[in-house]
C-alpha cells in the first residue's frame, strides 16, 4: 500500500477529503509492522483500531479534529502508554506498565492521531548509535549492516520504511537528529521546556526534550502542534530570500568524514542559490562550553538512575552501564560550577548569533558506523558515539531548537539551529530550505 509512504500531512488531507480511510491505513501499518519486532518493541493494535474507527466516524460526520485526525504515529518506548508496557529499552524496567498516557500522547490523541505502538531505542536513551543488544537494534533503513542512530532508533526507521506516517522521539544530546540524519528523514529537536515531559522516562531532566521525526518539515510542524495541543503554525510563504545563515566553523568540522563534509557543502551551495546570505564564523565560547558535557550529562543521568542501576547492573549492556557510571565521580561543586559557566557561555553565544536566522552545522561529522563492529570493539563504540553526538549536542548545550534535513548525500544531514522557543520561525526557514535542497 503506497499510501504508507505518503507524508503525514498528505494523509491527513486525503482523510479529511474522504479519499483515504483511517481504518485502512491503520490496518496497513499494523500488517506491515507485525513482522518487524526489530523495529517495534510492541504494537498497540487494539488501541490503534479503536482510534482509527473513531477518526473515521468523526471525519464522515464532518467533525475532524485537525490536520492529523486519523493519521498513525509510532512512539519511542519511553513515552508512557496506559496499560501498555513501557521499558525505555532496558531490562531494568522489564514489565513496567504505566496507568496513564504521557501528556504528549494525551494531547496527540485528542488531536485525532492513531497510536500504532512503541519503537525500540537505545537503553535508557544514553547513546547516539542506536545499538541495543539487550532488546533489539533496528536496522539502518538506508544501508544494511550500519547502525541506525539513537537513541530514537526505531522511531526514525519506522518512518523511513513506511511503518508509521511520523514518529515521536526524544532528544537529550542528539537522539532525534542523529537517527533522522542517518535514515534520511527530517527531525526536530525542540527547545528544552517547551514540550511537556510528564510521563516521559527521563535521562537528564535539564536537557531532555520531545520532538518529531517525519518525512517533511510540514509533518514535523503538524506533529509538534499535536504534541502541544495547539493549532498548527502557518508556514505559507516561507522563503530563503534574504535569510542570514551562519556556518559555525571550527569544532563542528574537526575530524569530519568526507561524505558528511561533501553533503553539507553541497547543501550550503543550494541554500545560497535560493537566496540565503551565508556567513562563516568560529565562536570562541563553543569549545569551552562543549567541554562541560562530561560534567553535566552523565552525573545527572547517573544521579537519576543509580539506585535502579546498582540494584541489578548485570541487566545492562556493559558499554551503556559504563557511560552512566562515569557520572559517579563528578563532585557536586564541579557540577554546580559547570552550570554556572554554561549559563555565561549561553548568553555569549546568543549575543554572537543574534543577527542570524539560523546557525548551520553538519548534523553528524560521521556516517553511521558498522553495527557488528560496535558490538565487538568497545574503543570503536566509544569514539564513534562521541563523534556522532558532538555536533547535535551543540543545540542541547546552548539551549536551542534545531532541525535536521537530508542533504541528498545518503545518511548525511544538515542542521539548522534556531533561537530558543522560536520553533515556528525555524520551521518556516526549514520549509524553504527543504524546497531548496530538493
Amino acid at each position: 500500500m503506497l499510501e504508507r509512504f505518503w507524508s503525514a500531512a498528505a494523509q491527513g488531507r486525503a482523510m479529511a477529503e474522504g479519499r483515504l480511510d483511517p481504518v485502512d491505513m491503520a490496518e496497513a501499518y499494523l500488517e506491515a509492522a507485525a513482522p518487524r519486532p526489530d523495529i517495534y518493541a510492541r504494537l498497540t493494535a487494539d488501541r490503534a483500531r479503536f482510534e482509527a474507527m473513531a477518526a473515521r466516524t468523526r471525519l464522515l460526520d464532518g467533525l475532524g479534529r485537525g490536520p492529523l485526525d486519523g493519521v498513525a504515529l509510532s512512539w519511542k518506548d519511553l513515552f508512557d502508554t496506559a496499560g501498555t508496557v513501557t521499558e525505555a529499552g532496558s531490562l531494568l524496567l522489564a514489565g513496567r506498565t504505566p496507568e496513564h498516557d504521557a501528556e504528549v500522547l494525551e494531547n496527540a490523541t485528542l488531536a485525532g492521531t492513531v497510536c500504532l505502538g512503541k519503537t525500540h531505542m537505545t537503553e535508557l536513551a544514553f547513546s547516539g548509535l542506536g545499538l541495543n543488544p539487550n532488546t533489539a537494534t533496528p536496522p539502518n533503513a538506508v544501508t544494511r549492516g550500519l547502525a541506525p542512530g539513537g537513541s530514537s532508533s526505531g522511531a526514525a526507521v519506522s518512518v523511513k520504511l513506511g511503518l508509521a506516517a511520523a514518529a515521536v522521539g526524544s532528544d537529550t544530546g542528539g537522539s532525534v537528529r542523529i537517527p533522522a540524519a542517518w535514515n534520511d528523514v527530517v527531525g526536530l529537536k525542540t527547545t528544552h521546556g517547551r514540550v511537556p515531559t510528564r510521563g516521559v522516562v527521563p535521562l537528564c531532566k535539564r536537557f531532555d526534550t520531545v520532538g518529531p521525526l517525519a518525512r517533511s518539515v510540514e509533518d514535523c510542524a503538524l506533529v509538534l502542534a499535536a504534541l502541544e495541543g495547539r493549532a498548527a503554525p502557518d508556514l505559507r510563504g516561507a522563503t530563503l530570500a534574504g535569510a542570514r545563515l551562519l556556518v559555525l566553523d571550527g569544532l563542528p568540522f574537526e575530524a569530519i568524514r568526507d561524505a558528511p563534509a561533501a553533503g553539507f557543502a553541497a547543501a550550503v551551495q543550494r541554500l545560497l542559490r535560493a537566496g540565503a546570505r551565508i556567513e562563516h564564523m568560529d565562536l570562541p565560547m563553543v569549545a569551552p562550553a562543549m567541554a562541560l558535557s562530561g560534567v553535566l550529562f552523565a552525573p545527572e543521568a547517573y544521579g537519576l538512575w543509580q539506585d535502579v542501576i546498582e540494584a541489578a547492573p548485570e541487566k545492562m549492556y556493559p558499554l551503556i552501564l559504563q557511560r552512566f557510571r562515569t557520572g559517579a565521580g563528578v563532585s557536586a561543586a564541579d557540577y554546580v560550577k559547570a552550570w554556572d559557566d554554561l549559563e555565561r557561555y549561553r548568553a555569549e553565544f546568543q549575543a554572537a548569533v543574534a543577527g542570524y536566522d539560523a546557525v548551520l552545522v553538519p548534523t553528524a561529522p560521521i556516517l553511521p558506523p558498522d553495527a557488528l563492529r560496535l558490538l565487538t570493539d568497545p574503543v570503536y563504540f566509544e569514539t564513534e558515539n562521541l563523534l556522532a553526538l558532538r555536533n547535535t549536542r551543540l543545540a542541547n548545550i546552548f539551549g536551542l531548537c534545531a532541525l535536521t534535513l537530508p542533504t541528498g548525500e545518503p545518511m548525511c544531514g544538515i542542521s539548522l539551529m534556531g533561537k530558543p522557543l522560536r520553533e515556528e520561525a525555524l520551521l518556516r526557514l526549514g520549509l524553504a530550505a527543504e524546497a531548496a535542497l530538493g
